[in-house]
């Protein structure tokens, strides 16, 4: 699906702002069959949650109303008009005047819905959306509902970040020509001094117009042309995109019915490749080590709303300390960060919303689940297809993007428990299919050991999570690495592969200090990360170092939570901790690769 934007053949209309808001438990039924009978406004994009100063709204199971007026240009007569939806948390429905017109469930990838036979050129109408953020053992992420004492329900669900819900990105009245071009793929290589891009653009709409592709440089000289809907571009003197250097070009696809331009899209290309070579990990044929973080889509107030300033902060947050990496922990992002990582350089992995796909979790630190994870209990045929359509939806979305360097398909499965071979194995067929051109991952879980797990040979990259001196081995580092570096070693004989930390962290309570060894204390998690680097420092097959987390993030109201996870390096306001000076010292001298190595990445 190609994001909306402005071409000299499409308009699009910003449909953010204020909407009028209620619960389907305050309004009456069918209430998108007239105005909504409420005082509430909600902002468009962000989370519903922590606008209102109301625990129902907060913690509300079940549909939530969204409703405004729209006025449809006058001149978009001839135009084929659609809605479009950057994401709704975790299903929609959708509304034009009374008539229900399209549906999705997935709360972080886009949908589109055609309502040309709907509205008029030069006209209003009322748009209602109804959103859900409920989640069941048959949903991406996983969750389940109960009903409690009270008679209420309640959410719960096996992912340690809060559940916002609602339009946290933005929506949009767009239009295209009837016959359109519908989606463009491109994946590139390059040989010496030569590049090449291979497009594939797909058509829809009655005509059968001819296809034209132009590439053109960052001064805007064409370098490549070529005629037909599929085919590959030659660039001479290719400057590759690269890790702290990005460099794009423009690639144009028109529509043609003879000489006159049907429909026009650009999209931003740039050349580089990405390989895994027995334990090396490589961007343009060159070693590359990450450093950087999982993150979350979590600020005060907006929830998960996407906001830019937020955006351009964090990334240069990441630049300061000498981050040039993070994955999408643990769902898509908003394409606007991927758009803005592929302007500046900095290296994705890029992940589905699997998350808490492991009964284990929910038995604590002994592992032990109350029922198997892959079972018609929780993981069943309809949640794998689900998850299925996540990575269909994923993949469709951000396969252009040359940041984006490698897949991750779940966090923390179940990965250790029968069945779960059987439910992966399909899911990573279909995934090759999608995009045999990145490496694919899973986020291991502590109870996933190298002795244990039954999917690692199915994917290219050893990526783990593991809390050694903070779940285990607490406030002892020094058994800690010892834990640790047996982990390492054990992955590495397994398997063969590259092995990278996707997470590692401790919680730290900004301004506690203590001359003592304490958790939670500033001092413990300098020397809880300075353990971890010392041990990564060991393995010339490590790869990576993604720290949990960038900054604090809100999470549920769980007990051992005070005030969200406290794993950030940064506060939730984005204020450094003491860590913070000492990961720039470590990044910076980096730069992208191995310690000990040279430039090239050798030893």
């Amino acid at each position: 699906m190609l994001k909306p934007k402005m071409t000299p053949t499409r308009e699009l209309v910003s449909l953010d702002g204020t909407w009028r808001f209620d619960l389907d438990s305050r309004l009456g039924q069918r209430p998108w069959e007239a105005p909504l009978d409420t005082s509430l406004e909600a902002a468009v994009p962000a989370s519903y949650n922590d606008l209102f100063v109301d625990e129902e709204i907060r913690n509300h199971v079940g549909w939530a109303y969204y409703q405004r007026m729209v006025q449809v240009p006058r001149g978009w007569g001839a135009e084929r008009i659609y809605l479009r939806f950057d994401a709704a948390t975790h299903a929609a429905k959708v509304y034009v005047d009374d008539v229900f017109v399209g549906e999705h469930v997935g709360g972080y990838t886009p949908f589109a819905i055609d309502v040309t036979d709907h509205v008029d050129a030069g006209q209003p109408f009322r748009l209602t959306v109804a959103v859900s953020g409920d989640l069941t053992n048959e949903t991406i992420p996983p969750g389940k509902i109960e009903v409690g004492m009270t008679g209420r329900q309640s959410q719960t669900y096996f992912h340690d970040f809060y559940n916002y819900a609602g339009l946290a990105r933005s929506v949009w009245l767009c239009t295209t020509p009837h016959d359109r071009i519908e989606d463009v793929v491109v994946t590139t290589d390059y040989e010496g001094a030569d590049g090449a891009v291979t497009y594939r653009a797909d058509v829809a709409g009655s005509g059968s117009g001819a296809v034209r592709v132009s590439l053109a440089d960052a001064d805007g000289a064409v370098v490549a042309e070529a005629t037909g809907a599929s085919g590959v571009l030659s660039v001479t003197d290719v400057t590759l995109w690269k890790p702290g250097s990005a460099y794009l070009y423009d690639l144009t696809v028109e529509l043609l019915d003879g000489d006159a331009v049907i429909d026009s899209y650009t999209l931003p290309v740039g050349v580089r490749t990405v390989e895994v070579r027995g334990t090396q990990f490589l961007i343009n044929g060159e070693r590359f080590y990450f450093t950087g973080f999982g993150k979350h889509e979590d600020t005060p107030v907006r929830g998960k709303g996407h906001d830019d300033a937020y955006m351009v902060h964090d990334f240069h947050l990441m630049d300061w300390i000498g981050a040039n990496s993070f994955r999408t922990s643990h769902y898509p992002y908003a394409e606007e960060v991927l758009e803005f990582a592929d302007r500046h350089g900095i290296v994705v992995i890029d992940e589905t919303a699997a998350v808490g796909l492991n009964m284990g979790v929910v038995g604590g630190m002994s592992g032990t689940p109350p029922f198997p994870t892959f079972s018609e209990q929780y993981a069943n045929d309809i949640t794998q297809a689900a998850h299925a359509q996540h990575i269909r939806e994923l993949i469709t979305r951000d396969r252009n993007h040359p940041s984006v360097v490698m897949w991750c398909l779940a966090n923390e499965p179940a990965s250790n428990e029968d069945g779960a071979r059987e439910y992966f194995e399909p899911l990573v067929t279909l995934a090759r299919e999608l995009d045999p051109t990145r490496p694919m991952a899973y986020a291991l879980v502590m109870f996933a050991t190298f002795e244990n797990d039954q999917c690692i040979d199915l994917f290219d990259v050893v990526c783990m999570n593991r809390y050694y001196g903070w779940y285990v081995a607490s406030g002892d580092l020094a058994t800690a690495e010892m834990y640790l570096a047996g982990d390492i070693k054990g992955w590495i004989e397994r398997t063969g592969k590259p092995i990278m930390m996707t997470e590692y962290g401790a919680d730290t309570m900004e301004g506690l200090h203590s001359v003592h060894t304490q958790v939670w204390t500033e001092e413990y998690q300098r020397d809880y990360l300075e353990m971890n680097h010392r041990v990564f420092d060991r393995f010339p097959e490590f790869v990576g170092e993604q720290i949990w987390n960038f900054a604090d993030f809100a999470t549920t109201n769980a007990i051992h939570r005070v005030g969200g996870n406290k794993k950030g390096v940064f506060t939730r306001d984005r204020r450094p901790k003491s860590v913070a000076f000492d990961l720039r010292k470590r990044w910076t001298g980096l730069a992208g690769r191995k310690p000990g190595t040279d430039a090239s990445g050798q030893g």
